[in-house]
C-alpha cells in the first residue's frame, strides 16, 4: 500500500490539470498541508495550484521514485527526482509524508537534496 501512495503521490506532480484534481481527491486529505524550503500550502486547491506552478517551471521535466520507500505507522518517507524523462534527474528530494486515519495523505515535508544553481 504505501508503495502504490507514492506512485499516486509522484502521479500528482506529473497530471494534467483535469487528472491532477482526480488524484488529489482520492489520495490528499481536503486540508492537507505541503511543506518545503520554497513553498507552504494548505488544502488541495492550493496544492493543485503549487503543481501547476512547478510544472511551468520545468515544462517537461517529470518526477520519479529514486530508491526505496520506507515506512512506519502513518509516515512514509522517499527519495524523488526531477527532471526530462528518461534522464538524469535535475532536482532531488526527499519527502516524509503522514497519513490520515483514512490513508490518505495529510501532510508533506519536503526537503531539496540536489538543486540546480
Amino acid at each position: 500500500m504505501m508503495k502504490h501512495l507514492v506512485d499516486a503521490y509522484l502521479a500528482t506532480w506529473n497530471a494534467s490539470p483535469a487528472e491532477r484534481e482526480s488524484l488529489l481527491a482520492e489520495h490528499f486529505a481536503p486540508d492537507g498541508s505541503y511543506t518545503d524550503p520554497l513553498a507552504q500550502v494548505a488544502g488541495r486547491t492550493d496544492l493543485h495550484a503549487l503543481v501547476d506552478g512547478v510544472q511551468a517551471q520545468f515544462p517537461g521535466f517529470v518526477f520519479t521514485p529514486v530508491g526505496s520507500v520506507d515506512a512506519h505507522h502513518d509516515r512514509i518517507r522517499f527519495q524523488w527526482g526531477l527532471g526530462p524523462e528518461g534522464a538524469e534527474p535535475v532536482v532531488v528530494g526527499f519527502d516524509v509524508v503522514v497519513l490520515d486515519e483514512d490513508g490518505r495523505i495529510r501532510d508533506v515535508h519536503g526537503f531539496l537534496d540536489k538543486v540546480p544553481s
